[in-house]
């Protein structure tokens, strides 16, 4: 498990939970792994009570099974949560394509293009593990969102997305698709010539990818997927 620094002012609680996440998306907790509450504990320095309490909130969203008397397993991927949460997302940031284009500023604008020009760079053989695609991947929509004025919906999007994002890790991996890349090159277009139209339907078709994607998903990982 990957473990990172404590942040400025986080409870215990929280930055067991934003670990813990940040393991199951990055599948270094793979689906259908049995976790140990004190080995958890022990890894991130703290007591059991903040990784009780982290998991717990964990199975509200479905991604943890408390099991009693046996401990909590990493659920295994339910296309059916995949789905809603895929829904969920398109139907707020297609929503929020309106208020971008009117908003971004031209230091937006240049903002969300640096970012693809890194993720283009994510696809270079030298550059290979000095950039991360999915996170600058989810910063591109977490600024769509800021620039909307909308960072408290995209913060309330984050517990449910838990099951898209899993999927998203291993179509990175399996997949090898870099058309994410030019699909946010022409939403950037879109936004740059105010086409809001333009820029919904690219969205819609940029978070459809991962139906596209499920045949080979369940080819390679079928240990991975609730059946």
């Amino acid at each position: 498990m990957r473990i990172e620094e404590r942040q400025y002012a986080e409870t215990a609680r929280d930055y067991a939970l934003r670990i813990l996440k940040d393991n199951i998306v990055a599948m270094e907790l793979e689906p259908g792994a049995m976790v140990s509450e004190n080995e958890l504990a022990a890894q991130m320095g703290l007591s059991r009570t903040p990784v009780r309490e982290a998991l717990m909130d964990l199975a509200k969203f479905h991604i943890v099974e408390v099991l009693p008397q046996r401990g909590s397993r990493i659920a295994l991927i339910d296309y059916a949560l995949v789905e809603e949460a895929r829904f969920a997302r398109q139907v707020l940031e297609v929503a929020i394509l309106e208020q971008v284009c009117e908003q971004a500023t031209a230091d937006d604008l240049s903002r969300l293009r640096r970012n693809v020009r890194f993720q283009e760079l994510t696809q270079e053989p030298n550059m290979a593990g000095s950039l991360s695609l999915m996170e600058l991947d989810d910063d591109f929509h977490r600024m769509l969102f800021h620039i909307a004025q909308k960072d408290n919906i995209c913060q309330m999007l984050s517990g449910m997305t838990i099951h898209f994002d899993r999927v998203r890790t291993l179509a990175l991996n399996i997949v090898r698709d870099s058309k994410i890349i030019s699909d946010h090159r022409e939403i950037c277009d879109a936004i740059a010539m105010k086409d809001v139209q333009r820029a919904r339907d690219v969205m819609r078709k940029h978070l459809s990818r991962v139906k596209v994607d499920e045949e080979a998903i369940r080819k390679a990982c079928p240990q991975y997927i609730r059946d």
